[in-house]
């Protein structure tokens, strides 16, 4: 069964940086299109960004020319590298895989003012 490990969480001031990980067991990793998604308390889920099999990207509003999400096929493994982040961006993180629907088990992100 295919498991997601989030990991790189963490408590930054704002416009500091940090770079998430996406840790995927299994061997389904490269065809599946991955993404990212951040909830807080009281709101819906929302994607984040969402990269495919091959490597094309899309973004929120809310965090193009800051965000950036990479794969690496190789190590089963996705990244969201977040620059220049405000506190709105606080928030539980997640992986998801799209083609197998399963959710990572979130990471605390906390942008202090």
């Amino acid at each position: 069964q295919v498991q997601l490990v989030e990991s790189g969480g963490g408590l930054v001031q704002a416009g500091g940086s940090l770079r998430l990980s996406c840790a995927a067991s299994g061997t389904i990793f490269s065809i599946n299109t991955m993404g990212w998604y951040r909830q807080t308390p009281g709101k819906q889920r929302e994607l984040v960004a969402t990269i495919t099999s091959g490597g094309y990207p899309n973004y929120a509003d809310s965090v193009k020319a800051r965000f950036t999400i990479s794969r690496d096929n190789a190590k089963n493994t996705v990244y969201l590298q977040m620059n220049s982040l405000k506190p709105e961006d606080t928030a539980v993180y997640y992986c998801y895989a799209f083609s197998i629907r399963r959710w990572g088990q979130g990471t605390q992100v906390t942008v202090s003012s």
